[in-house]
């Protein structure tokens, strides 16, 4: 097991965990045995982790909660045994029926719920306050809408056949079985393909795990898109924003850019 990069840097992840009160708005802070201090729920990466699945690891591990993360906060930089640290954090609720009773660990050995003003005065660390005061100045429940280019699909030309029904190729079919992994520490929500068959693959493994229906877009099809990268894509958020609030992930071929593995980043 490793919580370094390449580089040498320990990363870590964790999350504001906040949930609604008679009083605004609820936080989480955990008291660390070993170090007599209260912070967020955080924790290490593990060998060949993704960080938001560290940041939902991390969080049920020690509040016993599991989290549904939202808005990134800005990531925790400092030095550990003199070696760089990065936490990414995310804002984070509680998933419906995702509460467990909170067990003491030989790690956490305290939970406390409290309104903001009071957690801020009680964290240990002047990052932590700074992460508080970022996650208090902003709306705290948000709605995701992710925007996706289809897995690794070989080569176009490689292809003999219709271009609309080029599958994923063995990297692709691994890539999307992460990314299932990955979008769902968002939670559920619905799911937007193009009707090419490598864009409707890339997502079905995530539609399967929620349970979701795999709703057919044809605005998102590259050869609708013309001339103009993501112009489907435009158009299905534009019309997403206008719907009730719900998360989403929508997969084209009209996006453009580099492609990205779902390795762990």
């Amino acid at each position: 097991m490793t919580d370094a990069s390449a580089n040498g840097e320990i990363r870590a992840a964790g999350a504001v965990l906040w949930r609604p009160s008679g009083r605004g708005r609820e936080v989480a802070l955990v008291h660390r045995r070993r170090y007599d201090d209260w912070s967020f729920p955080k924790g290490k990466r593990e060998r060949g982790e993704h960080v938001l699945l560290t940041a939902v690891r991390e969080v049920a591990e020690e509040t016993g909660v599991q989290v549904i993360l939202g808005r990134p906060l800005p990531a925790a930089l400092y030095e550990r045994d003199g070696r760089p640290k990065r936490v990414d954090y995310w804002a984070g609720r509680p998933a419906v029926g995702g509460w467990a009773s909170f067990r003491p660990s030989d790690e956490v050995d305290e939970l406390a719920w409290l309104p903001v003003r009071s957690a801020r005065g009680r964290l240990s660390y002047p990052h932590d306050a700074a992460m508080l005061d970022e996650f208090a100045a902003r709306p705290a429940d948000t709605v995701p809408f992710v925007l996706l280019r289809h897995a690794s699909a070989g080569a176009k030309d490689a292809w003999p056949g219709d271009d609309r029904d080029r599958p994923l190729d063995a990297r692709g079919a691994a890539e999307s079985e992460c990314l299932a992994r990955l979008l769902s520490c968002f939670g559920s929500g619905r799911v937007i393909s193009s009707p090419a068959e490598r864009c409707v693959a890339t997502v079905r493994p995530y539609a399967a795990l929620t349970g979701a229906d795999l709703e057919i877009e044809t605005v998102l099809a590259a050869e609708r898109a013309g001339d103009e990268p993501g112009a489907g894509a435009a158009r299905v958020a534009r019309r997403h924003l206008r719907a009730p609030r719900e998360p989403a992930a929508a997969a084209g071929g009209g996006l453009r850019g580099p492609r990205r593995g779902a390795a762990p980043g």
